[in-house]
């Protein structure tokens, strides 16, 4: 696994999960304020993708995940 694999997952299952836990029509509802949450990774998303800065890439990097495809 390499860092741009990993902070793709980790942003979809954040979405996913926020969500979730934020739709009135889902059965894991337990507050509407968890699509904060969500809006927060787009926001983060957004702004990664102009500046190319991602707090998440930084602690990845930490903690030992290489960048590139490493399926090679």
């Amino acid at each position: 696994m390499n860092v741009e694999r990993a902070i793709r997952i980790m942003a979809g299952s954040f979405v996913l999960v926020s969500l979730a836990l934020g739709v009135e029509a889902s059965p894991l509802f337990v507050s509407k304020h968890f699509l904060w949450f969500t809006a927060f990774v787009g926001a983060n998303l957004l702004q990664s993708g102009f500046t190319g800065f991602c707090p998440a890439e930084k602690a990845m990097e930490r903690l030992g995940l290489p960048h590139g495809d490493s399926r090679r």
